[in-house]
């Protein structure tokens, strides 16, 4: 048998529909960085939906790729397992004897418990406070834009709008925030594509980072409880005894989730725009369809490629024997173009009558904490947007991530013509 590897120099789909279904294996990074998974989750849908690639770098597992399949995976928390002490929730993830390095790798209780301490930061309330201040950083950020010159739009609006907000969030030195992206960065990446070059950078990088929050930590920890995520976390009786693991892991979730998920979603929004120009002019003339377009994004973008679950007992699901132990990964992203469910999924339309049935914050449990601000800033930025410029040009190809987890963007060139 095969490992699966394929053959980025032919045609993705004559590829995918030629290999013997046991040897498609979906889960490589070289799929997604050249966007030539799409036809192996088309098949996998058709002809496989619950499918186990045998021989992969990352070991055995199951690919989830209905829609439906999905959403019973992922509320499904007793059989199917994110805790860290099975492997956590990315699909190279190694079983750590210790378990429970970050809430959303940690099943109940003591998820809900740890969840539930950061919550407020991301409450109805305090987004409303939030919403004039990214109201006001994103219309900085644009108007320092230039104007008939090619710049890269992720470097320059998506990294710094969804970083000034983290910072906020942390109440991190704002003029250090660049940081924050840094480590997003080196946490997701793998060595030898870019961002570092080998494993003992990345584990250095992120000792650094512990190393800084842990100073921000003892600060907070002696002053008076605050609304930051960190004060949240240090005074809370529940987690201020955290072990050092454990703080450093909920850290990295915070980062990475604060920060990925709306950073690629706000560059995916304006290539979608690009490649769908009757839909930009459907925008255009029509502000009231922003809520729309932005869902709409979310789901033709799934930022989160996947989610892993391990299974804690054997079960029998959609006709397959899944042993105890068994890796089972979630691909929302196949998910999110599942045409039994979604009419026209692989078209982007942003006034689908029912925006918001996409997978992309994941369902149960762990449905994602922070759905509603990263929706807002995606929401904010495209008004603020459309009152400046008529135009957003793209005018290269963009540069993907080398990732089965993080489906975004290095960077993306685009110029705008004029102002409106």
């Amino acid at each position: 048998m095969s490992d699966g590897s394929i053959d980025l120099g032919r045609n993705a789909r004559d590829t995918a529909w030629a290999l013997p279904l046991e040897d498609i294996n979906p889960g490589q990074p070289a799929l997604f960085q050249s966007d030539t998974m799409w036809p192996y989750f088309e098949r996998l849908r058709t002809e496989d939906p619950v499918h186990y690639t045998a021989v992969s770098e990352f070991g055995p597992y199951w690919s989830i790729t209905r829609y439906n399949d999905i959403m019973a995976v992922d509320t499904n928390h007793q059989v199917f397992s994110s805790d860290s002490l099975y492997g956590g929730i990315i699909i190279g993830g190694e079983p750590d004897p210790d378990g429970g390095s970050m809430f959303i790798a940690m099943d109940p209780p003591k998820h809900d418990v740890q969840r539930k301490t950061v919550s407020p930061a991301v409450s109805p309330a305090n987004l409303r406070n939030l919403a004039p201040i990214i109201h006001e950083r994103a219309g900085a950020i644009l108007d320092s834009l230039p104007v008939g010159e090619v710049f890269d739009w992720v470097d320059r609006v998506s990294v710094e709008l969804t970083t000034m907000t983290l910072a906020t969030l942390f109440d991190f030195p704002f003029g250090e925030r660049r940081k924050l992206t840094r480590w997003s960065d080196v946490i997701t990446a793998r060595p030898g594509h870019g961002v570092v070059e080998s494993w003992e950078q990345k584990f250095a990088e992120i000792e650094e980072c512990h190393a800084y929050f842990t100073r921000l930590w003892n600060e907070r920890v002696n002053g008076p409880p605050a609304g930051d995520l960190i004060s949240m976390m240090a005074h809370d009786e529940t987690t201020r005894n955290m072990p050092p693991r454990e703080f450093r892991g909920n850290i990295i979730l915070l980062i990475v989730g604060g920060n990925d998920t709306t950073r690629n979603t706000i560059t995916g929004s304006v290539l979608a725009l690009n490649e769908n120009p009757d839909q930009y002019e459907k925008l255009r003339a029509n502000h009231d369809l922003i809520p729309g377009m932005v869902s709409e994004t979310l789901r033709w973008q799934t930022p989160l490629a996947h989610m892993r679950r391990t299974a804690t007992s054997d079960i029998e699901f959609q006709g397959k024997r899944i042993r105890k132990g068994d890796k089972v990964v979630m691909w929302y992203v196949s998910g999110n173009r599942d045409e039994s469910v979604i009419e026209h999924a692989d078209r982007y339309i942003i006034d689908r009558a029912r925006p918001r049935m996409h997978m992309s914050f994941g369902f149960g449990i762990h449905r994602c904490v922070g759905n509603r601000l990263a929706e807002l800033q995606l929401q904010i930025i495209w008004e603020e947007i459309l009152a400046r410029f008529p135009e957003i040009k793209v005018v290269g190809e963009p540069k993907r991530t080398f990732s089965t987890f993080v489906k975004g963007y290095e960077s993306l060139r685009v110029v705008i013509p004029r102002r409106a």
